[in-house]
């Protein structure tokens, strides 16, 4: 344990986020320099629990309180390789999860959790500056060869799990880059694309091969798939997201989020986009429907091209300040969150549901919508809701973008071609060992288990890389994760 005393004499702090009148000129990372002093006092907050339900709490079952004391003893270099352990990519997770663990975290029954994520990402920031993560290439190749469809965090992580087990990996990514959401869905304030790059490197040094620009299913066959690889991993993501079918929805102005998000960071990577439409906020009035994090995404991407005025709606009702009495710890806490993105500005609205667009000459120019009263929830936790009567009212707007969430993956062409079959949600079915009813084609992250957090998609990466090994070796050394590791805590 750290300090004995440490959650009784220090205080939760986070690291600082650049001043605001600063960072909405730019598209680097929004938060400042922590001292590592300061860093090894939150490390010292933790506890050492007899049950760390943070293990629980966490999808990849990162060994928490281990890395937090090594931190504390500035035993960085242990750190670093007692996070690997359980997490390929902590310079992804340390920046984007939500941080279920620290909702687990038994100092937050009554008191401000310990600071995880920010730990977690220091250690990886640390040992990259160190020079400490290098290619780890096999010391032997078994000849069996593995096609991942997919360059998100679920298709990475299989993809370099496998690789470390011996398997030559091929990685399909229709885009013309590799890295999937990582790369397209997530602005620059949130994740550099450098930190990305950094990992890919890695990846192709250590045997990994990268194609990118190939659509599978078109630009390569699923009878080549089939027989040119030993094995195929369907790690596609859900991409198709969920429409607002009311009137009005064709109007221009009227976009999808994830179209929104994509075409600014092509234009910070430097694409020219000249010959297609700019999805802009510039000048504009915005509405941004959705209350999630592709909803702030968008807000902190509207603010940085100069957005005139923007608002952010949600269907459902205003979270709670704290925990409601239904919502006990250690369970993921339902409470209002701000991020970087809503303390740049903007306004928010709950309870909201639209019900038009209007426009003039196909141009979008307001939105109808109405206020919402919500039930109590019923035996499954479901709440019903009713308009209030006499409650309309419109927002002028220019520009609308979509942030509703996914459905499930796109399965006209790749998936539909292999046979896979799909659940009553339209996820791609699959077994214990991430096999789906094609013998040899798996499948793993949000095509299988839906939309999701990038910690799950790792975790399912790794978890389907140790099925798929098992199926091509009849054994494998690839190491269980998440809930299924045994909890063993290791004296350090």
């Amino acid at each position: 344990m750290a300090d004995p005393k440490g959650f009784l004499k220090y205080g939760r702090e986070n690291a600082p986020r650049r001043p605001v009148e600063e960072r909405i000129h730019d598209w680097k990372e929004v938060y400042a320099d922590f001292p590592d002093e300061k860093l090894k006092t939150q490390a010292a907050r933790c506890m050492d629990c007899g049950i760390p339900f943070c293990h629980v709490g966490c999808p990849l079952g990162n060994i928490i309180p281990d890395w937090n004391d090594l931190v504390y003893r500035n035993r960085w270099r242990e750190a670093i390789e007692r996070l690997h352990a359980t997490n390929n990519f902590p310079d992804f997770t340390g920046r984007l999860c939500p941080a279920p663990c620290e909702t687990s975290c038994v100092l937050g029954i009554n008191q401000d959790p310990v600071t995880i994520k920010q730990i977690e990402q220091r250690i990886i920031d640390h040992a990259f500056a160190e020079g400490w993560i290098k290619p780890e290439p096999p010391s032997i190749r078994t000849g069996k060869r593995v096609a991942v469809i997919g360059s998100g965090p679920a298709g990475l992580a299989a993809a370099q799990q496998l690789n470390r087990a011996g398997h030559n990996v091929v990685v399909f990514e229709r885009a013309d880059r590799i890295g999937g959401l990582l790369r397209y869905g997530i602005p620059d304030f949130k994740l550099e694309k450098h930190i990305l790059d950094r990992r890919l490197r890695q990846m192709s040094e250590e045997g990994v091969e990268f194609k990118p620009g190939v659509n599978a299913g078109v630009d390569i066959t699923p009878e080549k798939l089939t027989s040119d690889f030993d094995a195929v991993l369907v790690a596609c993501g859900s991409t198709v997201p969920r429409d607002l079918p009311i009137p009005g929805r064709e109007l221009h102005g009227v976009y999808f989020a994830m179209d929104y998000l994509t075409q600014q960071n092509r234009l910070n990577a430097g694409d020219d986009i000249s010959g297609e439409e700019r999805i802009t906020a510039e000048g504009k009035s915005a509405v941004i429907l959705g209350g999630g994090d592709t909803g702030a995404d968008c807000l902190g991407t509207a603010h940085r091209q100069g957005a005139k005025r923007i608002t952010q709606i949600e269907l459902l009702p205003k979270p709670p300040q704290t925990r409601a009495e239904d919502n006990p710890w250690p369970q993921w806490s339902f409470i209002l969150r701000t991020s970087s993105a809503h303390e740049e500005g903007g306004d928010r609205d709950w309870s909201v549901n639209t019900k038009a667009f209007e426009g003039e000459n196909g141009q979008l120019k307001r939105m109808r919508c109405v206020r919402l009263q919500w039930g109590e929830p019923d035996a499954n936790g479901r709440r019903s809701m009713e308009e209030i009567p006499g409650s309309d009212f419109a927002i002028e707007t220019d520009i609308v973008f979509l942030a509703l969430g996914f459905l499930h993956a796109q399965r006209t062409g790749l998936l539909e071609k292999l046979g896979v079959e799909f659940d009553a949600r339209g996820n791609v079915i699959a077994d214990s060992n991430y096999m789906t009813n094609v013998p040899g084609v798996f499948a793993a992250g949000d095509a299988r288990r839906g939309q999701s957090l990038i910690v799950w998609a790792i975790a399912e990466g790794r978890e389907a890389a140790r099925g798929i090994d098992l199926w091509l070796m009849g054994d494998t050394q690839l190491p269980l994760v998440g809930a299924k590791q045994p909890l063993i805590h290791v004296n350090v």
